[in-house]
């Protein structure tokens, strides 16, 4: 494969052709932002917090779909590229709950992150704002809309997995919002649990339910488990307070690979030593069952 010489913020690079500009970068030690941006799952550029400045180009580039050309000169922190991560920031800000301090994605959500990095807050103003009903239908996960960027990774990773494809954009314009199904609660949808959307979630729009309130991200320590309930082995973490595991939730799933609840119920009932009855959805509503038959076991069981 051909290989490409290029400079970013100074420094000789040279990688593979096909390279985007963000994982050159990334090759270097160089953070690009991105919020929608995820390797493998959601290449679309539709945030723009990645755009970096190319000498000769007309206007500032998506770094996270632009390939790599011979000779290319980029420059990621430039005055012209700081101002627009900016506004951007600013934008995205007039229309989102202003709770970090009692979101449970705190010191872990990306808004929040370069939001500090950028040095950009919230401002008054008289416009429009969303005005959603925070959805706790599904006991697993817990979905505020009110938090959404639309960066529509949740979307894409839930479309990876055959017959699956719950999430979906609705409506235009302002009005544009992450759907399940035909616009229906999570708890009344074809959604499984999984828990893909929430490993991929950039901020605090979609939440595990089941640990959500035990404990802020600096107070916990993760531990990486893998499930042994199938040929996957899916990466679970353990979250620990003091010690003591919480709860687990799942690691960012790669591409095409599937998460389910049966394993993550399997890594907590294993591990946790106080894992909260399991629930499964039965004629639409949730209820409490046995281990044995979250776990697919009953029959097992039966002949032994």
């Amino acid at each position: 494969m051909n290989m490409i010489n290029l400079t970013i913020d100074g420094i000789p690079v040279k990688v593979k052709s096909g390279t985007t500009v963000m994982e050159a970068a990334k090759s270097i030690g160089i953070d690009i932002p991105a919020l929608c941006y995820l390797k493998g799952v959601n290449e679309v550029g539709a945030c723009r917090i990645c755009v970096v400045e190319v000498e000769r180009a007309r206007t500032l580039q998506a770094s996270c779909v632009l390939p790599v050309a011979e000779g290319m000169v980029v420059h990621t922190e430039s005055p012209a590229v700081v101002e627009a991560r900016k506004e951007i920031l600013k934008l995205i800000l007039d229309n989102h709950p202003n709770d970090c301090l009692t979101c449970d994605k705190a010191g872990e959500c990306k808004l929040q992150e370069y939001a500090y990095r950028y040095d950009v807050k919230f401002r008054e103003h008289d416009g429009a704002r969303r005005n959603a009903i925070i959805d706790t239908s599904n006991p697993y996960i817990l979905r505020d809309n009110n938090k959404c960027i639309l960066c529509g990774r949740c979307v894409s990773t839930c479309s990876q997995i055959q017959e699956r494809s719950v999430l979906s954009f609705g409506e235009r314009g302002f009005e544009t919002h992450i759907i399940a199904d035909n616009d229906r609660i999570l708890g009344e949808s074809s959604c499984v649990s999984c828990g893909r959307c929430i490993s991929v979630c950039p901020v605090g729009a979609l939440i595990d339910n089941r640990i959500a309130g035990k404990a802020r991200a600096w107070e916990t320590e993760k531990e990486e488990v893998k499930c042994t309930q199938c040929e996957y082995g899916c990466n679970f973490e353990l979250l620990k307070k003091d010690g003591v595991v919480l709860g687990v939730r799942a690691k960012e799933p790669g591409e095409g690979r599937p998460l389910c609840l049966k394993g993550k119920l399997s890594v907590d009932l294993t591990y946790n030593p106080k894992p909260l009855a399991p629930l499964m959805k039965k004629d639409d509503q949730y209820v409490e069952v046995s281990w044995a038959e979250a776990l697919g076991l009953e029959k097992i069981i039966d002949k032994l």
